[in-house]
């Protein structure tokens, strides 16, 4: 039996979602086992910068974050299905890890 995990990273989490229901779509429509998408915790990165690069005046600082959402999906008994996902357009700034496993 093989398994094909699917990972999804971006920081646009209405990308993220839109990619993972239309691999839940191909998988439905070639009868594969699927299970997902599962919500990974999301990666916070915090930056705090300070505004006056000189040092004089009050001190005072801009913090900015950046969230990473990501999604995992698992694909069970269809190479049909896992060649229709190798050919998914991926949105700009969505990263797609497929790892396969027997």
């Amino acid at each position: 039996m093989q398994e094909a995990r699917v990972k999804l990273r971006s920081t646009d989490q209405g990308k993220v979602d839109d990619l993972a229901d239309e691999i839940i779509e191909i998988g439905d429509e070639y009868d594969a086992d699927i299970s997902g998408p599962i919500p990974l915790p999301t990666d916070t990165m915090r930056i705090p910068t300070r505004k006056a690069p000189d040092g004089e005046g009050a001190s005072t600082i801009e913090r900015y974050e950046m969230h990473v959402h990501k999604r995992l999906i698992t694909l069970q008994e269809s190479e049909r299905a896992l060649r229709q996902v190798m050919r998914v357009h991926v949105p700009e700034g969505v990263e797609i890890e497929i790892e396969l496993d027997e």
